[in-house]
């Protein structure tokens, strides 16, 4: 309680801070010129630069000025549109990057982007080097706003909007079903389920509730559309010995559900966040940083989306009409009576012995959980000017403390169903008799369950010293301590990253740049004596336009060039702890005796000791240049990158003998060790164009990231050299190539035997023998496609900005390109008791067998069809309009001698088009809540 009370005083403190603080007199020009030094300097590795120094692999984008013409609800929206390099999973298609916020281990979804000030992308191996293992894969640093040498500014936004679903899966009706469903008995030597009467019946709709045709996707249920809205309020201002930032923000989202509990889902999000930057001296600075946000979440009990995509439309009516019931039948009228769930005054829950439960019952009847999160930050440091020392020398520190909880409440009711006894009446159907499944039951208890905690503790310490020597040589250094360490609830080993670090960088008459850095890291995952890594990383530039031969070039204002090479140590891809340890086991041992009436159960070894595992490397070459052209009217950088990653831990099968292991009792001597290899190829580029046009000023931006990865060493021993993975892409899918659908039998009998379990008969895939065994098996899995797993293997962006007097317009376009996905979800892989979609209507049949698209319909499990093979394969490549937003600023003029010093309206479009061959697979979801255009209306006012 102690801790919470003083995270509060904080946050009241940044919130009553700008009322304490008006007299603040400092002259515009000197409020101008600070401001403009600082925006041309860009986060990067403990330290800011100017973004003209910037060497190579890495990327910034503006956010605060992004903001202003375009309003995003998530902190790394659709920036592969603006940053060359980070493809919206990855940065050069590595995976699992490291998110900072202000130097701090932290989630991106915390932050909104009305509290971001810039997003530095750290790309190289030399960009991240003194970040240590756990940033091995890249850095995206967040930095959020702080305030500044100004008066009194309180800025004010309010959004509304709208997101309405793209589309559903389409499912057929309960009668097409049904008659689809005897085929499919029909084609497996079966009889027919369904009766045609009763077809007819399903058929004509004359009374859905003794015939359901339940469509979980209809008006019934679901909303057009659903609202977020959000404000925030954003007060600044300081003078040269004390500046603050507070923002305080709040949005509500409603759900697409129109019915029961769910109506009232929601998710909401409270945040506060501040911080102070203090002068306590000549040579002392301090900063004060507190962030608290509350976040909740409620739903009804049910899995909506995962029920709506496999219960079948006939199976069940879930809510049935009182007036059905036969006045006469007393005993039916009195059951229901008892029941505590009369919906709407006109409607019982419906059911069936194998249906006792449904989701639409759940959501009128089961209850509603609400997760609950809470997340507190701070984060404080202290800088010293070391001046009287060492002109030149500074030291810094940084001490963070996060705390994050969640857990579920929920009241969890149980409740009753009944199933009706239909007769026909003068042909009107009656229900004359009710029988009951369960019982309703509201206890009345909250439960808690889901419950975890996270605590993360960062620390650094670091010196700084930059020089000059005759005014021609530059020197700057970075000696750092750091490290982080995450505790999580129900995780045994907390995650943990420390390393000491040094960067040294050397220019000359800005001309010539050398940067030598350097980091030496720890780790526990490995054995004793092999826990500590040295990671080097050289670069050197070259600024082309300050030589003479450019200096007064009126086409180049400004070229460089550089090149890194870099080794980095990591235990990212390391999955666990004591992996170099023998691991012995009795609890799968065998039983045996070696006297009468005693037995002892074998002691198993399950793998070997390899103390000499040791860290996954990243050796990395790249090279960037970047250049200003033509006063800039085009802006343009472009990095190329090679990186191995070496090392990669295994259990081999193949490396050692085959005595190592056996399969009864199940036991292995074989340890982990450092194997595999892989390796990435790539470049990407940023092209701005900067132009005005009459009255109008144009920016276009183009961006690209391309990489093409190979699986350079493997542990394998394959028969066929077409199975190798070794020289194959590293996300590559694997699987049978198709030949079509047998037609007939007499195909089938003149076929290699597909060995996959089921009879093979007519409508079934025909796959290619690729060994010419006559076989089809395993051994006939081949390389079908990249599957761009860590993101498309091309990704582009387009984003326009034309402002013409007060209006802007922004439009953002991305794409993707290269990658391959499978249809191999519910969807598509119908066989069994699955529920059919629309895509069965290709299927095969004698009659379509020359159109048909799709394979025969079965009630087996379709192992021989429901495979990964091309016929399944699909290119995921597409383009989309991410944004549109339109913005007007009210004239200066209009608001004189009034309370506002701005005011801007604007009107935006998220997500609104998608072009693609395949764009109604990419804009489907099948058991997840539906993809939706968001259309937004907002205001700004600043005070």
């Amino acid at each position: 309680m102690k801790h919470i009370q003083i995270r509060f005083i904080y946050f009241a403190l940044f919130a009553i801070l700008p009322f304490l603080t008006e007299a603040q007199t400092t002259a515009k020009n000197e409020t101008d010129s600070l401001n403009t030094s600082k925006e041309t300097l860009v986060q990067v590795a403990y330290r800011k630069v100017a973004k003209s120094d910037l060497l190579g692999g890495v990327s910034v984008l503006n956010y605060e000025k992004l903001t202003q013409k375009n309003y995003n609800t998530y902190s790394l929206d659709n920036l592969q549109g603006y940053v060359s390099g980070w493809n919206g999973n990855s940065m050069w298609g590595m995976g699992d990057y490291l998110v900072l916020v202000d130097g701090v281990p932290r989630d991106a979804n915390n932050v909104l982007p009305t509290e971001i000030k810039q997003i530095t992308f750290l790309k190289g191996a030399s960009a991240v080097v003194l970040y240590g293992s756990r940033a091995a894969k890249g850095v995206i640093y967040i930095s959020t706003k702080r305030g500044k040498v100004e008066p009194l500014k309180v800025n004010v936004r309010a959004n509304t909007g709208f997101h309405v679903s793209k589309s559903y899966p389409k499912y057929l009706g309960s009668a097409q079903y049904m008659t689809l469903y005897n085929e499919a008995l029909t084609n497996d030597g079966l009889s027919p389920l369904y009766s045609d009467e009763d077809i007819y019946h399903y058929a004509s709709g004359s009374n859905p509730y003794r015939y359901p045709n339940v469509d979980f996707y209809s008006s019934d249920y679901l909303k057009k559309a659903y609202n977020r809205s959000d404000v925030t309020t954003e007060i600044t201002g300081g003078n040269e010995r004390a500046r603050f930032y507070t923002n305080i923000g709040y949005y509500y989202q409603g759900d697409v559900f129109k019915f029961g509990e769910a109506k009232n889902n929601n998710t909401n999000r409270l945040n506060i966040r501040g911080n102070v930057d203090l002068e306590i001296s000549d040579e002392i600075s301090a900063y004060v940083d507190a962030n608290a946000t509350f976040y909740n979440s409620r739903s009804a009990n049910g899995d909506y989306w995962s029920s709506a995509a496999s219960l079948r439309p006939n199976r069940v009516a879930p809510l049935i009409p009182l007036s059905y019931v036969d006045p006469n039948d007393l005993a039916s009228l009195a059951l229901l009576q008892s029941s505590h769930n009369i919906i709407d005054g006109k409607y019982f829950l419906g059911g069936t012995q194998a249906n006792m439960t449904n989701v639409i019952a759940d959501y009128y009847a089961a209850g509603y959980s609400k997760w609950t999160s809470r997340q507190f930050q701070f984060d404080t440091g202290i800088n010293f000017d070391l001046g009287n020392v060492l002109k030149g020398l500074a030291f810094h520190t940084q001490f963070a403390v996060d705390y994050n909880t969640s857990f579920t409440s929920s009241y969890n009711n149980t409740y009753a169903v009944y199933e009706p006894d239909w007769y026909n009446y003068n042909g009107t159907d009656v229900i004359a008799g009710l029988t009951q499944y369960n019982n309703d039951e509201k206890s009345g208890v909250q439960n808690i369950s889901g419950s975890s905690d996270r605590q993360t503790i960062d620390f650094s310490g670091y010196f700084t010293y930059n020089t000059s020597i005759n005014t021609a040589h530059h020197i700057s250094a970075i000696l750092v301590a750091s490290g982080f360490q995450q505790t999580q609830s129900t995780v045994y080993h907390k995650v943990s990253n420390a390393n000491l670090g040094l960067q040294v960088s050397y220019d000359y008459r800005n001309r010539y740049f050398a940067d030598f850095g350097a980091a030496e890291i720890h780790s526990a995952k490995l054995a004793p004596g092999h826990r500590n890594a040295f990671s080097p990383s050289l670069t050197l530039g070259w600024k082309l336009s300050n030589e003479d031969f450019l200096s007064g070039s009126s086409a180049v204002d400004d070229l460089e060039i550089s090149a890194s090479a870099s080794i980095l140590n990591s235990d990212l891809d390391i999955a666990d702890f004591y992996m170099y340890e023998a691991n012995y086991t009795q609890a799968n041992g065998a039983w045996w005796g070696w006297y009468d009436g005693a037995s002892e159960r074998s002691t198993n070894s399950k793998r070997g000791g390899n103390e000499n595992l040791t860290f996954i490397k990243r050796k990395e070459l790249s090279a960037t240049i970047k250049g200003s052209f033509w006063k800039r009217l085009i802006t343009a950088d472009a990095s190329f990158f090679v990186n191995s990653t070496e090392g990669l831990i295994i259990e081999p099968n193949t490396i050692f003998p085959n005595y190592f292991s056996t399969y009864y009792p199940e036991a292995s001597f074989i340890p982990y060790v450092n194997y595999n290899n892989d390796k990435r190829i790539g470049f990407d580029f940023n092209v701005n164009f900067n132009k005005r046009i009459g009255q109008v000023d144009f920016t276009l931006g183009v961006v690209g990231t391309y990489y093409n990865t190979k699986a350079t060493r493997r542990d394998e021993n394959n028969e066929f050299a077409y199975q190798n993975r070794q020289g194959q892409p590293i996300d590559g899918i694997w699987g049978l190539r198709s030949a079509g659908l047998f037609q007939s039998q007499g195909e089938i009998d003149n076929a290699p035997e597909q060995k996959f379990g089921g009879t093979v008969k007519p409508g079934d895939i025909k796959y290619i023998d690729q060994n010419g065994d006559n076989v089809i098996d395993d051994k006939d899995v081949v390389y079908l496609g990249r599957g761009g797993w860590y993101g498309a293997p091309f990704t582009m962006g387009v984003n326009l900005t034309a402002k013409w007097k007060n209006i802007t317009l922004f439009a953002l376009g991305t794409g993707g390109y290269g990658g391959n996905a499978l249809k191999n979800n519910s969807y598509y892989w119908v066989y069994g008791d699955r529920k059919y979609s629309e895509v069965v209507l290709d299927r095969w049949t004698e009659a379509t067998k020359t159109t048909a698209k799709y394979p025969r319909l079965t009630t087996e499990s379709g192992s021989n069809n429901f495979r990964t093979s091309d016929f399944w394969l699909y290119k995921n490549n597409r383009f989309d309009l991410a944004k549109v937003q339109i913005t007007y600023d009210l004239p200066k003029e209009r608001l004189q001698n009034s309370l506002f010093k701005d005011i801007s309206i604007y009107l935006s479009g998220a997500n609104l088009l998608t072009v693609s061959k395949e764009r109604k697979v990419l804009e489907m979801n099948v058991t997840s809540a539906p993809r939706t255009r968001f259309y937004n209306m907002g205001v700004k006012a600043v005070f």
